[in-house]
């Protein structure tokens, strides 16, 4: 038994009881690369896959947090346990972010509401690798709905999609969205559009692109509903939510809902390997100063990509 078994042991312990503050650490352990963290979600997986993730994603000043925070609102007046996962964006230079949420949602219609801030930690697609634990922590934990709120980049915002049991994108006349510039990213990922601050000038028409948009998806193709929201005075929250558990129910029925979640895994599978194999590769120094005594020798950089590819694995990569 190690030193921090102890630990180990007395969070699991609390885990189990349902105390917030070892969900809390568990999903730490996870933020700051706990040796042990591993074993928490070995320990937390087979009581994964109750929760229904809703990601929320758009641009800035779209009205993200304010729609998050009247949806989960309206989640806990049913009596439904809620969590939200929001994910801010990360300073490139010291790593730490606002985590702003916190304090968005500092009301008291959600005070029972557990919510998490953490950082994409340079995710360009809005979710950082430690993010898909803490989901599986909190769904572990028990919560019925886990909101997942990303950073709003535009469109490299879009693994959210692989996230996430229901994608939401949410979209306002006011930021300028125009329908050409978000159809190569979040236009494909979106199973329920959301037009918020559906009071302002320019609401009918964005609705109506979008619309138009999707009738040219090809047939067959899933066409997601286009609802209107006033989310800072509650508006349309009921309707969103009805929608929600709408594709819910049709997921299920469908199928769609276990090939999402098997592609969701397979997407973490990928991201875990790539991550490990870069730590581990810059982390060996002879590697490293063979990289960069080649470049310093004036070598093509996909040259030294593709002999490293070919010392790793025993095979040449693409030159």
């Amino acid at each position: 038994m190690t030193a921090e078994r102890p630990d180990l042991d007395a969070l699991m312990e609390g885990f189990d009881a349902g105390r917030i503050g070892a969900l809390a650490r568990a999903i730490s352990w996870f933020e700051n690369g706990h040796a042990q963290a591993g074993e928490v979600h070995a320990h937390a997986w087979p009581r994964i896959g109750k929760a229904w993730r809703t990601g929320v994603t758009g641009p800035p000043g779209a009205g993200k947090s304010t729609l998050v925070n009247a949806l989960t609102g309206h989640w806990q007046q049913l009596g439904r346990r809620t969590a939200l996962l929001a994910v801010d964006p990360s300073s490139p230079l010291s790593g730490g972010a606002l985590l702003g949420d916190r304090v968005r949602m500092d009301r008291e219609e959600v005070e029972k509401v557990f919510v998490r801030s953490m950082a994409s930690r340079g995710s360009l697609g809005g979710l950082s690798i430690a993010a898909g634990a803490a989901a599986d922590l909190i769904d572990a934990f028990g919560f019925e709905e886990l909101v997942l709120e990303t950073v709003g980049v535009g469109q490299a915002e879009v693994d959210i999609a692989s996230a996430a049991d229901t994608t939401i994108v949410v979209l306002t006349p006011a930021s300028g969205d125009g329908v050409q510039a978000m159809k190569a990213g979040l236009m494909e990922v979106a199973d329920l559009f959301v037009v918020n601050k559906a009071d302002t000038a320019g609401a009918p028409l964005l609705q109506n692109e979008l619309e138009g948009m999707l009738e040219l998806r090809a047939a067959g193709a899933a066409q997601p509903r286009v609802l209107t929201t006033i989310a800072l005075r509650g508006e349309g929250i009921a309707e969103l939510a009805a929608a929600i558990e709408q594709h819910r129910a049709a997921s299920l029925a469908d199928g769609s809902l276990a090939r999402r979640r098997k592609e969701r895994a397979l997407a973490r599978v990928k991201r875990l390997v790539v991550e490990g194999l870069r730590t581990q590769l810059w982390a060996d120094e002879p590697t490293r100063a063979r990289a960069e005594a080649a470049l310093l020798g004036g070598a093509r950089p996909d040259a030294v990509a593709a002999e490293l590819v070919r010392q790793l694995f025993g095979r040449r990569g693409g030159a």
